[in-house]
């Protein structure tokens, strides 16, 4: 997932794409299989029924599944948009899990996952219906190459044969030859190269079926054709205001995964991140059965509602596979140095870090630059033990062989927003730190797209930065290939190859995991990799960040998997 796009800040301002959720006290969510209906949150099983209101700052726009860029098949999106596979849609790390959706099972693959075939299930139905077909999967597909509903993910341009040179259906109505449809329940893709995720890529909404003859183009969005629970009776001002109500051809006999309890869903956007848990914390009316999917509490915010019971045992608690980390330019001296970047990684402070992104509770210290749960490889690993506080006397001594003994003085680029990830309180407890080993920090902010715009440069990107990179789906491949395959260094464009690594070793490596369809193999050895790579000290992994969010009083059945860290909309009662 793109860097600059994934996360929300910690005071809920800035949340975008797959944004989370963490709790003062853990998540009072079901943690029940999908056989049984438990409840969480106010007392009493989920019901059928009533409305359930969504407050979130940033709206829903581009409601059209070709140009969403979603995991898992999205939040509110997933409501009215299924997918071939979506994210399991259970509690914890058991929703790290990938599961079929429109399909019988994760897909077939070839011997050396070039070919990928599904089926699709019996009975799937459109809102009006129609039955849905796979040629209705092709088109849908086939859509999301078309140059004016960009925005998607890159995945399908970059791993279908001939789709980097694919201009959509309106443009080339022959379609594209590497999706295949022998029948009207089969679906074949064939790839250019191994790729044993591809069941993951299959979560994205880019797979959702939609029929050629309702297709109005741009202004689809408006009113897609609904292949969920829930269908659109409103779309206002691009997703400002989205109003879902039951789309009553649609069976939970054909989808194990989506709850559907509320009756009608109304989704209301552009609040301030303050009014929207002002609301939440007071759930007065509508409110009362009200969640946000984008804003997080915020330090302060999290101060006064942790000394209230009642509010307390409202908040979700959530994780996501995410990494706030300092990057390092290696052809920008001194950082052209690995003992330079292994004295830093030494006089680190991760308890000052933790504390300046908002306390304990907000973030956890990280030594390792994938997350910390199963699903992603995560392997124990800390090579440049810094302890809780530093080791300034260890990176003197690096200094010292490294022809500094009396230290040096750098510059740390930063974000100017106000995210409590590569903000200016993140720099500011790294200069501290960093002082007590004899480095003189000069701290230089940026505002949000001159920073962006400088860190993903190849030519302007500095020596010393602030980063952070979260996952499309939980695996260690979208989080290790992007910013250490050196095949995806981009010269002219957004690169995210920030150490410029190209190591045949590492590449070698990358392309025989990617080979693997046993998802738990390919995970451990994404683990040792992250491992081996770390050694080059070409990051400092900071910490991952927690989320808590609050939720109205009447909300049951509080599921927050870590595959989004989000509340889950498609189990939420609210009776």
């Amino acid at each position: 997932m793109r860097q600059t796009s994934v996360i929300s800040s910690r005071v809920a301002a800035a949340a975008v794409g797959l944004v989370l959720a963490v709790g003062v006290a853990a998540c009072a969510g079901p943690q029940d299989s999908k056989e049984s209906d438990g409840g969480s949150g106010a007392d009493g099983a989920p019901r059928k029924g009533g409305t359930l209101t969504v407050l979130n700052s940033n709206p829903q726009e581009d409601f059209d599944p070709a140009r969403l860029y979603t995991s898992g098949g999205g939040n509110v999106p997933s409501l009215v948009f299924r997918t071939l596979t979506t994210r399991n849609r259970e509690h914890g790390a058991a929703g790290a899990k990938v599961v079929p959706d429109l399909a019988t099972d994760l897909g077939t693959p070839s011997k050396n996952a070039t070919v990928w075939t599904y089926t699709l299930k019996d009975g799937l139905k459109y809102e009006d219906g129609t039955a849905i077909t796979s040629a209705d999967l092709k088109y849908g597909i086939e859509r999301s190459f078309a140059a004016e509903l960009s925005g998607g993910a890159p995945y399908l341009r970059d791993w279908l044969i001939g789709g980097a040179d694919y201009q959509g259906p309106y443009k080339d109505k022959k379609g594209l030859d590497s999706i295949e449809v022998p029948d009207a329940k089969t679906i074949v893709f064939r790839l250019n190269k191994p790729e044993g995720e591809f069941p993951y890529l299959a979560t994205q909404t880019q797979t959702t079926p939609v029929p050629k003859a309702k297709d109005t183009g741009t202004k689809y969005e408006e009113h897609p054709v609904s292949s969920g629970p829930y269908k659109v009776v409103s779309n206002e001002n691009d997703g400002e205001r989205l109003v879902l109500e039951r789309n009553p051809h649609w069976s939970a006999a054909v989808d194990e995964e989506r709850k559907a309890y509320p009756d009608r869903i109304d989704v209301r956007s552009g609040l301030d991140s303050a009014v929207i848990n002002q609301r939440l914390s007071a759930s007065q009316g509508a409110d009362a059965a009200a969640v946000t999917t984008d804003t997080n509490l915020g330090p302060a915010e999290l101060a006064k509602v942790s000394g209230d019971k009642a509010l307390a045992s409202r908040v979700g608690t959530g994780r996501f596979g995410y990494t706030n980390y300092i990057a390092f330019n290696p052809k920008v001296k001194p950082f052209d140095d690995p003992k330079v970047r292994q004295a830093i990684a030494y006089a680190v402070d991760r308890s000052s870090v933790v504390n300046a992104a908002g306390g304990s509770s907000l973030a956890e210290p990280a030594t390792t630059y994938l997350p910390n749960q199963k699903s992603f490889g995560y392997t124990p690993y800390d090579h440049f033990p810094a302890g809780k506080t530093g080791n300034a006397a260890k990176a003197r001594e690096l200094l010292k062989e490294a022809g500094h003994p009396k230290g040096l003085t750098v510059t740390l680029t930063h974000s100017n927003d106000k995210d409590f990830e590569t903000s200016p309180e993140i720099a500011t407890a790294l200069q501290a730190a960093l002082k007590k080993a004899g480095i003189t920090v000069e701290l230089k902010g940026l505002e949000g797209n001159d920073y962006s715009d400088t860190i993903h440069s190849a030519d302007k990107e500095p020596g010393f930065f602030l980063a952070h990179w979260g996952a499309d789906w939980p695996s260690g491949g979208p989080f290790l290939a992007p910013i250490f395959d050196g095949r995806q260094i981009v010269k002219d464009g957004a690169n995210f190859n920030t150490g410029f690594l190209n190591d045949a070793s590492v590449n070698k490596e990358i392309d025989e995991i990617n080979k693997l369809t046993d998802l738990s193999a390919a995970a451990k050895r994404w683990g040792a990799l992250d491992k081996k790579i770390g050694e080059q000290a070409l990051t400092v992994p900071l910490f991952h960040p927690v989320y808590k969010r609050l939720y109205g009083q009447d909300i049951k059945n509080v599921v927050i998997s870590d595959w989004t860290g989000v509340l889950d909309v498609s189990q939420v009662s609210v009776k």
